[in-house]
């Protein structure tokens, strides 16, 4: 049996802001574009991991107005799960992120558990963390 991770979801306040952070700085590719109603799904991918795509929405999107509102507060908290990300190269790809104009929460450092990583907030409050294995 095989199984494998296929969608990650971040919400995001604002799909198209955050399109120039998860295409433009972290280089990712635009897969999919999806309207429903007044709300869309944008997937976005790497060619690296071309079965695994993340998908970007609204609070509100396919949800509840009770449960969209509570997503709602707790991503203005800056309470969602972290992504992370990992480089081969992650001094250039720090660099880049920063270049975007991305909140710098750390810079570059090698951790005690392993990797050398850094962390980003995206445009609507998520952290971010890029690492690249020690080696």
């Amino acid at each position: 049996m095989k199984i494998a991770l296929q969608y990650c979801h971040i919400t995001v306040n604002d799909v198209d802001e955050s399109l120039g952070f998860y295409r433009d700085a972290l280089g990712l590719e635009l897969r999919n574009d999806v309207a429903s109603g007044d709300f869309r799904w944008v997937t976005l991918g790497s060619a690296t991991q071309p079965d695994l795509e993340i998908v970007l929405s609204e609070p509100h999107a396919g949800r509840s107005r009770a449960d969209g509102d509570a997503l709602q507060e707790l991503l203005v908290k800056g309470m969602l799960p972290m992504t992370v990300f990992s480089t081969d190269d992650l001094d250039a790809t720090f660099e880049r992120v920063r270049a975007s104009g991305a909140e710098v929460l750390q810079e570059p450092i090698d951790q005690p558990w392993g990797p050398r990583d850094s962390a980003f907030r995206d445009p609507s409050g998520n952290m971010v963390r890029i690492q690249q294995a020690k080696g």
